[in-house]
């Protein structure tokens, strides 16, 4: 059984759907209705206590994207990555401005992860 997400992390992930970085932004238009490989992706998506930036729940596929911040909170970083793996997610991270000057590239390595992530 899995646990019920509460209401605060809900509303968090509703206004950063909001709020979206130009990264955020320019992935999502690449991911939004199913153009990669027909695979559905969610934005902002609360997954336990933490909200992923973007996921694929046919293929446990999560997509992180750091900024400069992301410098500063590596420990948390790596709590957060080791939490969604424990709950059978497969993390992706890409830096800002690969998303920003190699979308391409970005999107081919999640493509590579979508052909061989097994399905749930």
């Amino acid at each position: 059984m899995t646990a019920r997400i509460k209401p605060i992390t809900t509303a968090r992930a509703r206004s950063l759907r909001g709020s979206m970085t130009d990264a955020e932004r320019l992935l999502w238009q690449a991911l939004r209705g199913k153009q990669l490989n027909n695979y559905r992706f969610r934005r902002q998506h609360p997954i336990g206590q933490y909200i992923a930036d973007f996921v694929c729940v046919e293929q446990n596929i999560v997509i992180e994207l750091d900024g400069g911040q992301h410098q500063e909170q590596l420990a948390y970083d790596e709590q957060r990555t080791a939490f969604l793996r424990a709950q059978g997610w497969q993390v992706l991270r890409f830096w800002n401005t690969d998303i920003l000057k190699n979308i391409d590239g970005v999107l081919f390595t999640i493509a590579q992860s979508l052909a061989v992530a097994p399905p749930s």
